[in-house]
């Protein structure tokens, strides 16, 4: 080392996943970068007059948390958002928008987030009639947690064009009732659209995901500062929670370049890989765009490698794509994509070495997602793809070897699960069979079935807060038979949203581990995680966060 490290990070118990040196207490930085890492008297010896010393006071260091599954633009309008969170009844749900609205009398539309399926009480309903009592004469709309259902009044319906139904992708509805009118329930992106185009943002935050494409008209230069100034927030608050890193899985050119331009500016705080995001309308032409993105986007901080599909919806709303018909019923959900068509798409991805990151939460999904990977590798060859699926919140039993003997990559979010602590243990439990129930978020299953997982928190979904989900993965709460415990060990886990989330991005020689020659990516934890009880866990908070040798965050 010629020069003095700039920064120093003492005293600290280092999980560094660096098996030739997997344990440490002290780490230097120099020019972006771990300089050495080694005991406090080791690294103090390396001190100079310009070093920035942070002593850890006995708390867990790691390498900075990579979130291997947010939406960053929707999650960092949603800060600024209404969030419904915890809220039950017409009632409590009437006070919180009515007050909400006359703080905001500008708003072209009052607009919600965090909404439960059951937010008027369990066995009800959402509809516009009830969403007109909540607040009449304004429009106004409410997002499901999983982003794939809203819900509007009349006013809204009327506004969006929605009202007497309307023309919708495959897999999405406008639900509609007997008297030919809409219900009020929008499922899927290209049904609820519309009525994004009616939010402050005009919708351009969720374009990424519901078409892929850039805004037409194009952003203005107001609009473009209003974006970006949102997306600083929520990297800030990214940063917050120890991450340095985002998988992101909506994308256009339009957000790879607000997030560029901010790179450029030094607003940049979280590495961000954005992918092509193919939809089910799509021409297979359309792939030259991803190696557009590609070749155009490949910094350390932005880059593009991968496409995002969708199989299926979500469980809750009856989208998800199952082998057999949910309870009660004749229907086995919506699939997004045809099998034909799918496998064609990924074909062509793996064939020009893009990584395929696919949303399949249904078993009938899961299953069907995993044919397209063994047809990729029938036509391609195989190779080392790391191809994803993402979710996987029910899966049959003969599927489960199928990731292993794939090297298919299990993207998880653990809180997303009935034990999760964060949505009600009964909404997805009474939409399953039982015999499905013994596979149904199997994350330990799946990882003792040798396969690869990651963990995230699929922000705005659930909060982007990283200890919450580690919690709920390490101390997930006890279900009744037929639910069975899908507990992770601490440093399993850890590893999932570290040195895990590195290798799914293929940087596992550039970051994931505290290591001389990584990226400095790093968290300094308020807490010796490794002497917390499981159930306390999310009380550790990150006290610095560092990006490539740059405090982030301080607490």
């Amino acid at each position: 080392m010629t020069l003095p490290p700039e920064t120093i990070i003492l005293n600290g118990r280092l999980i560094t996943f660096d098996s030739a040196c997997p344990r440490a207490e002290a780490l230097a930085i120099a020019d972006g970068r771990i300089a050495a890492v080694g005991s406090t008297a080791e690294i103090r010896a390396l001190v100079g007059p310009g070093s920035r010393v942070i002593d850890a006071g006995g708390a867990t260091v790691l390498p900075g948390f990579i979130d291997s599954h947010v939406h960053l633009f929707g999650g960092s309008v949603e800060l600024g958002c209404l969030d419904l969170t915890g809220v039950q009844g017409e009632a409590a749900l009437t006070a919180k928008v009515r007050e909400w609205a006359a703080r905001h009398p500008q708003d072209r539309l009052v607009f919600a987030v965090q909404a439960d399926y059951a937010i008027l009480g369990p066995g009800l309903r959402t509809t516009r009639q009830a969403l007109d009592r909540v607040l009449p004469e304004r429009p106004f709309a409410m997002f499901a947690p999983d982003h794939h259902t809203i819900w509007a009044n009349t006013e809204a319906l009327e506004a969006a064009g929605l009202l007497r139904g309307g023309a919708v992708e495959a897999g999405a509805q406008i639900v509609m009732s007997a008297d030919g009118l809409a219900t009020g329930e929008l499922q899927e992106p290209s049904a609820y659209a519309p009525v994004l185009r009616m939010t402050r943002h005009a919708g351009r935050d969720m374009m990424g995901l519901v078409t892929g494409a850039d805004p037409q008209p194009p952003a203005t230069a107001a609009e473009r500062a209003l974006d970006k100034a949102a997306l600083e927030q929520g990297l800030k608050h990214c940063a917050s929670h120890g991450i340095t890193g985002l998988h992101n899985m909506d994308g256009n050119f339009y957000q790879l370049e607000l997030l560029a331009e901010m790179e450029a500016e030094g607003t940049l705080l979280c590495r961000t890989e954005v992918p092509f995001h193919y939809k089910s309308p799509d021409p297979l032409d359309r792939f030259a765009e991803a190696e557009e993105m590609r070749r155009r986007f490949n910094s350390d901080m932005v880059w593009c490698n991968r496409v995002k599909m969708f199989m299926d919806g979500v469980v809750e709303s009856g989208t998800a794509l199952m082998l057999q018909p949910y309870p009660g019923t004749d229907h086995i959900g919506d699939a997004v994509f045809e099998p034909e068509h799918f496998n064609a798409a990924c074909i062509r991805a793996d064939a020009m070495g893009l990584q395929i990151a696919t949303h399949a939460i249904g078993d009938l999904a899961v299953r069907r997602t995993l044919d397209g990977y063994a047809a990729a590798r029938a036509a391609n060859g195989a190779r080392d793809s790391r191809h994803r699926i993402e979710h996987i919140e029910v899966l049959h039993a003969d599927d489960l070897p199928r990731f292993k003997e794939l090297g298919v990559l299990a993207s998880i979010q653990p809180g997303h699960a009935p034990f999760g602590g964060y949505f009600p243990p009964g909404g997805v439990g009474a939409m399953l069979h039982r015999q499905q129930i013994s596979l149904a978020y199997a994350y330990q299953k799946i990882r003792e079935s040798g396969a690869r997982v990651i963990f995230s928190t699929d922000w705005p979904v659930i909060p982007v807060d990283v200890m919450r989900s580690v919690k709920a993965a390490v101390a997930p709460l006890e279900l009744e038979a037929p639910w069975c415990s899908q507990a992770q060990s601490l440093m399993d886990t850890l590893e999932s949203y570290t040195a895990g989330n590195a290798w799914a991005e293929f940087n596992e020689r550039r970051k994931g581990q505290l290591k001389p020659g990584m990226m400095a990516d790093v968290v300094v934890m308020s807490h010796d995680l490794e002497a917390m009880e499981p159930e306390t866990l999310d009380q550790a908070r990150a006290a610095a966060t560092l990006c490539g040798g740059r405090i982030t965050w301080e607490a």
